[in-house]
């Protein structure tokens, strides 16, 4: 099996090297791929997704990738984000699952990755209006509402699905999808609930939630405040799964630039995304609990500065390394 990592930028390289040398320790069978992709891969060929990098990506079983993103670029023409956008359409991954755990919370956040916003039309017009075009097809909603009911059934049987129906035209059509979907699952119990609720529920009660689901961009904020809630986006992974290709693996924070080279990055989120991977792009669960168990005693041994500990990049890995032996 060939899992194709993408280093990325900032601390990305620092935090991806930990996560291969866990998944040398655990499975050494892997072919460890790496490509260029990002800031680093716009200046050695003026393209964030390099061809043969997507070329590699679509033939592994996995794509394993750090953060990214450079300050030299923020509002270039040609910027590392296009690149990780054109990545998700190019695989597919529309399903993006995002858990924040703490002791009393336990939450799934399913986000539809490949439409919406993000993906709709856009650009100025003559006269200086801005615009940002929402869409969804109704088969859209459908795959991204039939995989979060198939979660929710593997979990506690509860399903929220977040919308602004009130509102916008293609949350009327988001609802109208998901209770049609819904009649598939009786014995999934499913809520609706509007995002300005479901951001207020998510900050103020938690432990109320167990699956939601929801559009691109209420998706992106609403698994960010949960990660806020239990423990801040350094702690926070995220898997993006497509029907049968090859899903990516990424940490949700960001590349850090101002601690890049100092060795202190928290390398939590990118071995939880390795987990991830383990379990839903290679089909290895005890490898993932394994991985998953090693984490938290590494957060406990070897905290690194963010958690309020002395930790280094390398001391956090070597810790799950020892977990794992």
């Amino acid at each position: 099996m060939t899992v194709v990592c993408l280093p990325g930028d900032g601390v990305g390289p620092e935090v991806m090297h930990q996560a291969r040398r866990a998944l040398e320790a655990l499975a050494p069978d892997l072919s460890l791929e790496e490509r260029p992709f990002g800031a680093q891969a716009i200046r050695d060929s003026g393209d964030p997704l390099p061809e043969e990098t997507l070329a590699a990506c679509r033939a592994a079983e996995a794509v394993l990738k750090a953060p990214i993103g450079d300050p030299e670029f923020d509002g270039a023409e040609v910027r590392p984000e296009q690149g990780m956008l054109r990545l998700r359409a190019e695989l597919d991954v529309y399903a993006n699952l995002r858990p924040a755990k703490s002791d009393s919370v336990d939450v799934l956040i399913v986000r539809e990755l490949v439409g919406g916003l993000y993906f709709g039309a856009s650009g100025v017009r003559e006269d200086g209006t801005a615009f940002d075009t929402c869409e969804y097809h109704p088969s859209q909603v459908e795959r991204i509402a039939r995989r979060a009911f198939e979660l929710a059934r593997a979990r506690n049987g509860k399903l929220t699905s977040v919308d602004k129906a009130n509102v916008l035209e293609t949350s009327r059509l988001w609802r109208r999808v998901v209770n049609v979907v819904a009649a598939d699952y009786d014995d999934i119990e499913v809520e609706h609930m509007l995002v300005d609720n479901a951001a207020m529920q998510l900050a103020s009660a938690p432990a109320r939630f167990d699956v939601l689901v929801t559009e691109n961009m209420f998706g992106d904020i609403l698994s960010d405040l949960a990660a806020a809630v239990t423990g801040g986006l350094g702690l926070a992974p995220s898997a993006s799964l497509s029907d049968g290709g090859p899903g990516i693996f990424e940490p949700v924070h960001g590349s850090a630039p101002d601690i890049a080279g100092l060795g202190i990055a928290n390398p939590a989120a990118m071995l939880r995304s390795t987990a991830l991977m383990l379990e839903h792009g290679l089909g290895r669960p005890e490898e993932a609990r394994a991985l998953a168990a090693a984490v938290e005693v590494a957060l406990a041994q070897a905290p690194t500065p963010d958690l309020g500990g002395t930790g280094t990049t390398a001391e956090f890995g070597d810790a799950v390394l020892r977990a794992l032996s």
